[in-house]
């Protein structure tokens, strides 16, 4: 309508002048970017005139339902009532939470529709990680995600063109218009999907930490509430954790290697910094959708899931329901290493770096090493950039670990050359001290943020 369109500009003038705009006005302003009535420019005015002025609590709740509602929504059998559940992180180096946390909440009787992203940036994509499967297929229109979630239990898909498109348009400027960071539009966009997405309960993995969107845990507390206020109010059972991301989760960053860590994890074994994230979380959810009385049983019902062979059988059936042959599930999920390891591929080369002097390992910094294996392949600049899967790292040393010089510390899988200058980024990333460190790793978990 002519109307809407005219007092575009005033809404503009409105936020820029830093005063609140009413529910209507937001809606009508979401309805012209699906419209394509609303210039780029325009947009790209309002997301800065946000960023700039911010959003209280009850206009970002309208700003995220309007979103929601600017494309269709997933619906799901009335018999699945309270147990439809999902997660989101806010992306960390190493982190492969997902595909072990659907499997196993599905094995405790979730429902749990997983709608993921693709890497960008320095932090690597659920999707990109089980592409590296061959078969797997991450586009499932909503009537296959029925079937697989009455089959399997859980499905990890991409966001189609129709959930949210309206986050879609902004999500792409934000990144040109450096308006990345501001709260509201990140608990918009985060929680326009996930109200789409039709879920029960919700809990988000917000990172805090030199490798995270937060260095702070002021700011990622801040984030936290946020969402966990909307969600509630959409009518989502919501809890958010506060974990630190400052070295890599568990000991691979790179999507096959990580394929094969969350399959140890889903055996009941792995690293038990990402173990204790996955049954935190699920543990939490678990609580939410009313399968355990409290977090802490939950917990306990999810590590039984990984420990029983049941998780790892839900991921097996996920991997068929989603294109794998099932001979490749089964030797993926019950294989020997080597034949997990054939199955993904392995990169041409395999070099360990070792320690430059005797000490003991204070800490490996996640983000240099993030950013070296993003040059070598394993993410993207642009999207829609191909990634190379078997690009990776495995950190082989633990925090409170005395090295002698010249012991191995990583081992770099790659394709490509390792420069001077990348190796000596990676050699930057190992922290040794003169003695052990003096404290003890503080809690993976900070805080966890319940409404």
């Amino acid at each position: 309508p002519m109307a809407a369109q005219s007092s575009l500009p005033a809404l503009i003038r409105k936020k820029r002048d830093g005063q609140r705009l009413e529910d209507q006005e937001i809606e009508s302003f979401v309805q012209g970017i699906t419209a394509g009535t609303a210039q780029q420019g325009q947009i790209g005015a309002m997301l800065m005139a946000v960023r700039l002025q911010g959003m209280d609590a009850g206009e970002t709740l309208a700003l995220t339902r309007a979103m929601a509602a600017s494309g269709q929504a997933l619906e799901w059998p009335c018999g699945w009532q309270g147990r439809v559940a999902d997660k989101h992180s806010t992306g960390g180096v190493g982190d492969k939470v997902s595909l072990a946390l659907a499997p196993a909440l599905a094995a405790c009787g979730c429902k749990v529709p997983m709608i993921s992203g693709r890497g960008l940036g320095h932090t690597g994509g659920t999707l990109d990680k089980l592409e590296a499967i061959p078969g797997f297929r991450v586009t499932l229109s909503p009537e296959e995600m029925v079937a697989a979630l009455e089959r399997v239990g859980c499905c990890i898909v991409g966001q189609s063109e129709e959930l949210a498109p309206a986050d879609q348009v902004l999500y792409g400027l934000r990144d040109v218009t450096a308006t990345v960071d501001s709260l509201p539009l990140i608990t918009a966009s985060i929680l326009s999907k996930k109200a789409a997405e039709g879920l029960s309960a919700l809990v988000l993995d917000v990172k805090f930490g030199r490798a995270a969107l937060f260095p702070t845990l002021e700011g990622a507390r801040e984030l936290a509430q946020s969402l966990v206020w909307v969600g509630q109010r959409l009518g989502i059972r919501t809890a958010a954790v506060l974990s630190r991301m400052d070295q890599p989760l568990g000991r691979c960053v790179g999507n096959s290697l990580e394929v094969l860590e969350a399959i140890e994890c889903l055996r009941g074994r792995g690293p038990p910094d990402l173990r204790d994230l996955v049954t935190s979380l699920g543990g939490l959810l678990l609580w939410q959708c009313g399968l355990a009385r409290e977090a802490t049983e939950g917990r306990g019902l999810l590590a039984q899931s990984l420990d029983d062979g049941s998780a790892l059988g839900t991921f097996e059936a996920l991997l068929g329901a989603q294109g794998v042959d099932p001979d490749t599930a089964h030797t993926l999920c019950h294989g020997e290493p080597p034949e997990r390891r054939r199955i993904l591929g392995e990169a041409r080369v395999q070099e360990e770096l070792l320690a430059p002097r005797t000490g003991w390992v204070q800490q490996v910094e996640a983000l240099p090493l993030a950013h070296v294996l993003h040059g070598l392949g394993a993410g993207r600049v642009r999207a829609g950039d191909p990634i190379n899967p078997r690009v990776g790292a495995e950190v082989l040393v633990e925090v409170g670990q005395h090295l002698r010089e010249g012991d191995p510390w990583l081992r770099v899988h790659r394709d490509g050359t390792l420069s001077e200058k990348a190796r000596g980024a990676l050699q930057a990333a190992l922290a040794l001290g003169p003695a052990p460190p003096a404290t003890p790793l503080p809690q993976l978990v900070a805080e966890t943020i319940l409404p």
